[in-house]
């Protein structure tokens, strides 16, 4: 081997520990540096992040409206004065003069969409609309600091029924839950893995189950030095569909784990949990009422007839959704983390140690006169600004505006026009791939979400060219070769799946974020280059035969 070669190989090996987000920007580099001459009409087709390439308009077009009556309900104070200072919005009124605003503009994009919830909150949810629209204008203005600091009031109340109708459904569900409204699901993680370390929820050594394949934070984050926990893998498996077997939950009851983080629909596989997985693990909970489980369900939005695990098991269970994905909104970092009001979080907090409750009163007396009593979700606020800082904690208000905006748009959409359009619009993107890829596509499975899906190279490579081409691949292939030869010679540009701790070599696409004929595109350079290397297989098996 020449040095250079070697190089390159090392190289590799050294670049297949890394996250798979950074190793796409080495792919990005390969599939768009300068080294490589190519036709300047040839565009990188980067399908590795998972951003869409849609988003809702209506809501968003309510917003800039209604930020236009907020502003002139603002300028109502202080008129005297042209230096261009405005004061806040009035009570009195307010819904009377928004009803003169809703008529005077009729026919602008995001007029009737605003006039309709504003119905909606006061006639289904059955709010004060005068209330809604004070502290909306109030909200999209910016005004005021975020009062209460978890999330605004009447806000809290339409994004828990959007919560409702997205991840609970028609199934039972008894009692409340509470909302903290956080910067994306990103932010969600980082506030509930740092308060569980906080709180003696979790400490260094303990031991936790992940859902894997998952997104591959949750798999970085326990190594770090600030928490050190032990991981056990709940692995799915590909030839039942990426559902858990009973097997592998069964691991959960084992006392010493005690918390199972998840994402479901997984991500990359993007396959929703079975209900039978579901009421399993429900029963598994009953046995080990002390097990946490973290549930992250951004995804479900996308899944038919979806029922998230803080259904079947409210009191166990974290819930974080994300409105990123589903309104194609991650730049506007929405989120939301939500416990049941009654909860063995609390449970837990009270039954600690008298040493450790000593050391957590001190922690949280600045906040409030009784820190004992102080509920975990309140404490996520308080450890989200170092808890010194809590009288300014809380999601901006305007992102707390666009949130309930959006939630409205979903919950007056009752034949979900919207949802099915973006299924529909993704599916069409995965046929065309595996069109393409000259594979059978097997989408039967009422269990497949389909916002992102693996290419296995075993999976591929066998139904393309047979077992025996499959195990030569996969012997004298390096794990990112594949990728950095897409990258490279097509500028295609997957995410690893090793990374999400898949247990096969494969790639994640997202489809969500290209055109129909860019997945076209896609599948045509995945086959020319399976292709390529079948006749590497066929030259040096044939050579074999021959001596």
């Amino acid at each position: 081997m020449s040095k250079s070669s070697k190089s390159g190989s090392d190289n590799r090996a050294a670049m297949a520990s890394l996250s798979p987000f950074e190793l796409k920007d080495e792919l990005i580099k390969a599939a768009g540096g300068g080294v490589v001459e190519r036709p300047a009409n040839v565009s990188m087709l980067n399908a590795g992040r998972g951003n869409p390439n849609f988003l809702a308009t209506i809501p968003r077009h309510g917003f800039w409206q209604l930020g236009l009556f907020a502003m002139r309900e603002s300028e109502r104070s202080f008129a005297y004065m042209p230096e261009g200072i405005g004061g806040f919005p009035k009570h009195e009124g307010l819904e009377e003069r928004f009803e003169i605003f809703a008529r005077e503009n009729k026919g602008t994009p995001g007029i009737d969409f605003l006039f309709g919830a504003v119905s909606y909150v006061r006639d289904q949810l059955g709010l004060n609309a005068g209330e809604f629209l004070y502290e909306m204008c109030e909200g999209i203005l910016a005004s005021n600091y975020p009062v209460p600091d978890r999330m605004l009031k009447l806000s809290e109340v339409i994004v828990g029924q959007y919560l409702r109708r997205e991840m609970i459904g028609k199934h039972p569900f008894v009692g409340d839950f509470d909302i903290f409204a956080v910067e994306g699901g990103t932010a969600a993680m980082t506030y509930i893995f740092n308060t569980m370390r906080e709180n003696f929820l979790i400490k260094p050594g303990d031991t936790i189950a992940l859902g894997v394949p998952i997104f591959t934070p949750y798999i970085e984050i326990p190594r770090l030095n600030d928490y050190k926990l032990e991981v056990v893998n709940i692995n799915a498996v590909v030839e039942q569909g990426w559902q858990y077997s009973k097997e592998e939950l069964d691991k959960l009851r084992d006392p010493k784990i005690k918390a199972f983080f998840l994402v479901n629909p997984s991500n990359p596989p993007s396959v929703k949990m079975d209900d039978e997985s579901l009421a399993y693990i429900a029963e598994i909970v009953k046995e080990r009422p002390d097990l946490i489980l973290l549930t992250d369900d951004v995804y479900g939005t996308f899944a038919d007839d979806f029922v998230s695990l803080f259904t079947l098991c409210p009191k166990n269970t974290i819930l974080v959704y994300s409105y990123s994905k589903y309104f194609g909104a991650t730049g506007w970092r929405l989120g939301t983390i939500a416990t049941h009001q009654e909860n063995i979080f609390d449970e837990q907090l009270a039954a600690l140690p008298d040493e450790q409750k000593a050391i957590l009163h001190e922690r949280y007396e600045s906040i409030t006169t009784e820190p004992d009593k102080l509920k975990f979700i309140d404490r996520l606020v308080a450890d989200s600004r170092t808890v010194a800082l809590n009288h300014t904690a809380g999601l901006s208000t305007p992102q707390q505006v666009q949130m309930v905006l959006f939630s409205l748009f979903a919950l007056m959409d009752t034949p979900d026009a919207y949802k099915n359009a973006l299924k529909r619009l993704i599916r069409n993107r995965k046929q065309a791939l595996y069109r393409e890829l000259g594979i059978p596509l097997e989408d039967d499975d009422k269990n497949l979400v389909d916002y992102y899906t693996i290419l296995d190279a075993e999976y591929i490579g066998e139904r393309m060219h047979g077992r025996e081409y499959v195990e030569w691949m996969l012997k004298n292939t390096q794990p990112s070769e594949l990728l950095f030869r897409l990258a490279k010679e097509a500028r295609v540009v997957l995410l690893p799946g090793r990374g999400f701790g898949t247990q096969h070599p494969s790639g994640r696409v997202s489809l969500a974020n290209l055109n129909e004929s860019d997945y076209m595109q896609i599948g045509r350079a995945i086959r020319k280059l399976m292709n390529e290397r079948l006749e590497q297989y066929k030259a040096e098996t044939s050579g074999k035969k021959g001596k």
